[in-house]
């Protein structure tokens, strides 16, 4: 079988000796080289790939959350050493550094393969306007593949790349995920930083993932959403409000959905619906009135303003230079006033009231990501009004500032589009992302769809991304408490439940300390000749952290423990006099190794 492209089965790889990110990441380009279907713009060298991998001597999967994980750009976001081009040639320029969210995957590990192929300064959500080529799609080459984040996605449900960037502004980090069967995350407005991203709209765009599982968006998307003073428009995390295990999601009045003749969709939708009731939900009928007026505020007043705003000077002097489609949008704006975009703020406030009260009446609310897909010559012969069918159910998303997944939702069958994939997309409230996130990963192990563009199924160890818990705390665990242990009691009494079971960064020592009560760990960060300490995580509730925390002896204490994917969460460290006569046990990997050594 050939190697699932997910962040946990590559790893796995990793550590069992069968694969290096050498193998690895030239499998990928040599796949990207051969690709037929209009993906690439750009691709690395061999020896630009080389400068990547040779940065990752001396760490592993256990220090690095996304080590050795191939990963693709859309063209409209910078990497040094490649052109960025928007897929417009004349525009290209040579930048001097990677975009801010690309730097934070490479320092996680992450090697980009090159630079992807989308509507030509991401206008469009359907993937042909480009001269680079109508990117086709990857279950059927004679259909659209989405856009304007087409190779993108391509290249992550053909398995090129593990996952990739796009943008969305209107819908192209979530339509270009239904036609291709991967999952796309808009994240909430702000949260991944657009510097270094070319501008469609300033105010609205978003850069988006594509995977072909929940787990692995999980796992780049805390690293993708790094603040960026730097940005403007950054915003920082905010605490996701959990749902309950019987949440209520809502669903359009059936007079407002829209599938433009596509039987097989609408069939997919509510098929879709009973499938969130089989995940404990109650559908609510709500009314998407309001939301569909916003959506049409879209292409009218400042927004399509904005687009001519990021490019005018390029746009001015020469707009031949631009694909006939795009001169007409974009162009367009130069008939806009002042008058008239104030007049659409003023109308999008009023309804962002409107919407946000009928979403308040639901935890989150279901669509169909689009009603329908069409083949490539279609939309070359009709390629506004058909553009404009597929926006019906995502441009109001950033306009109204939520937060949004898109979900593969089955394949049709009979008609002309005969096994072509379908999606839903669930969005809620802004900062919402993490509920969408292990909700989509529900949904994903409920259905158990095929991985993208082949056969493969979701791989057994993919980590479950797990529901965010009304005021609880994180703690790690590493002797006495951990599962089975003597003082686990002190953790499931105060109704504690085990979320992880993992290891520490690569930078940590252990000792078995002496007096006091027998067999007490003691964990010392040290970054010269620390190792990888299994641990586990427990996640407490808040009200019961104090008393939890009263209850541990001195040299011992709560502080930020470093896991191996990256992250930070209050756990038991060690003060440095504690070691004085102890026994170090870092070589055995953790307490429960000791604990079998100890009663031998």
């Amino acid at each position: 079988m050939t190697q699932p492209m997910t962040i946990s089965a590559i790893h796995d790889a990793y550590r069992r000796g069968e694969l290096t990110p050498h193998q690895l990441v030239h499998r990928c380009l040599q796949q990207a080289q051969a690709d037929e279907r209009h993906v690439w713009i750009s691709l690395l060298s061999s020896e630009q790939l080389q400068s990547y991998l040779d940065g990752l001597e001396g760490h592993s999967p256990d220090d690095l959350p996304l080590f050795g994980i191939p990963f693709a750009i859309k063209d409209n976001i910078d990497l040094a050493g490649l052109p960025t081009t928007a897929a417009c040639p004349d525009f290209a320029y040579q930048p001097p550094a990677s975009a801010f969210v690309v730097q934070q995957l490479i320092a996680a590990g992450a090697i980009p393969l090159g630079k992807t192929n989308l509507d030509q300064f991401a206008t469009g959500l359907v993937g042909v306007r480009s001269p680079y080529g109508a990117c086709q799609n990857s279950i059927d080459p004679d259909y659209i593949s989405g856009g304007s984040s087409s190779g993108s996605a391509v290249a992550v449900a053909t398995s090129q790349v593990c996952f990739s960037l796009g943008t969305d502004t209107a819908g192209s980090g979530r339509v270009p995920a239904a036609f291709n069967n991967i999952l796309g995350l808009k994240g909430t407005k702000g949260r991944i930083s657009c510097s270094g991203v070319v501008p469609a709209c300033k105010s609205l765009d978003c850069v988006t993932i594509f995977a072909q599982t929940a787990a692995d968006l999980a796992a780049v998307w805390p690293i993708a959403a790094q603040f960026d003073p730097q940005d403007p428009f950054a915003r920082e995390a905010q605490t996701a409000k959990p749902i309950p295990a019987q949440f209520r999601f809502g669903v359009p009045a059936q007079d407002q959905l829209k599938f433009f003749g596509d039987e097989a969709a609408e069939v997919l939708f509510w098929q879709s619906v009973r499938t969130l009731e089989a995940l404990g939900g109650k559908a609510i009928t709500v009314d998407l009135e309001p939301f569909l007026q916003a959506a049409r505020l879209l292409y009218e007043g400042p927004w399509v303003a904005e687009r001519l705003a990021a490019i005018k000077d390029f746009f001015r002097a020469d707009p031949g230079r631009c694909l006939p489609v795009i001169q007409t949008i974009v162009g367009g704006a130069e008939s806009r006033s002042a008058v008239e975009a104030y007049e659409a703020l003023y109308e999008l406030q009023r309804l962002k009231r409107i919407a946000d009260a009928e979403l308040a009446k639901v935890d989150l609310i279901v669509t169909p990501t689009t009603g329908t897909i069409y083949k490539i010559q279609d939309v070359k012969v009709d390629p506004i009004q058909l553009n404009s069918n597929l926006g019906y159910y995502t441009n109001f998303m950033n306009l109204l500032d939520y937060s949004a997944i898109a979900l593969p939702a089955g394949f049709r069958t009979g008609g002309d589009k005969q096994n072509l994939p379908f999606g839903i997309t669930l969005f809620a409230p802004a900062f919402q992302d993490d509920v969408l996130l292990a909700l989509g990963d529900q949904w994903q192990r409920q259905l158990a769809l095929p991985l993208g563009a082949g056969h493969q199924p979701l791989p057994a160890n993919t980590p479950v991304v797990v529901m965010p818990q009304a005021d609880t705390i994180d703690v790690v665990v590493c002797g006495a408490h951990l599962s089975g242990l003597p003082l686990n009691w002190q953790l499931t009494e105060r109704h504690a439940v085990l979320v992880q079971t993992t290891t520490t960064a690569a930078c940590y020592r252990m000792y078995a300390l002496a007096g006091g009560p027998p067999y007490r760990p003691g964990l010392i960060r040290d970054e010269q000749v620390g190792k990888a300490i299994e641990v586990e995580v427990w996640r407490v509730p808040a009200a019961e952290f104090g008393s939890f925390v009263a209850g541990i002896p001195a040299p011992l204490g709560i502080g930020k423990v470093q896991l191996a994917d990256g992250s930070r969460v209050s756990g038991f460290i060690c003060e440095p006099y504690g070691i004085a006569g102890a026994e170090e046990i870092t070589a055995l990997g953790g307490w429960r190794h000791y604990m079998r050594r100890k009663n031998a």
